[in-house]
């Protein structure tokens, strides 16, 4: 089920989906040989983009989808309308686990995963499909969880 609030006009969802495919050019991962690019919509219609970023000691690395809604949300972002990942797999890869739980930090089971293939060809998922019985900070009490 879709909220209007996630709705994408055919341009956004061209703009969301040429911003992560291009994303993938900035990706540094000379170990793993495996560029993703990411780029986050905004509701205030701002696109932000991220790149993975891999270290020599292998946990140290960064996901694109986490440094794109990490830099959204220091830009003071914390309302999005969709995400789209974009990588040199055929078919789509999704978000690894832990981009999943730190994107659902910021956004609702409806929310819409765009994931692209080498060819450009997309599969959208909701957040409730890639993270099922998922937890995080409307699960608790408003006093214990941070203003923002």
């Amino acid at each position: 089920m879709s909220s209007s609030k996630y709705t994408l006009s055919s341009q956004e969802l061209q703009t969301l989906s040429s911003k992560a495919i291009a994303a993938k050019a900035m990706a540094y991962c000379p170990y793993s040989k495996f560029r993703v690019g990411a780029c986050v919509l905004t509701q205030s219609g701002e696109y932000i983009v991220g790149a993975n970023v891999e270290n020599a000691a292998y946990p140290v690395g960064t996901c694109a989808e986490r440094v794109a809604f990490g830099t959204a949300v220091v830009a003071g972002h914390h309302d999005f309308k969709a995400v789209a990942v974009a990588t040199d797999s055929k078919p789509p890869a999704s978000p690894c686990g832990m981009c999943r739980q730190f994107i659902n930090e910021f956004t609702t089971p409806s929310f819409p995963v765009y994931m692209y293939d080498s060819e450009g060809n997309y599969a959208m998922k909701t957040m409730r499909e890639l993270l099922p019985d998922s937890f995080g900070p409307r699960d608790f009490p408003a006093e214990r969880v941070p203003s923002s």
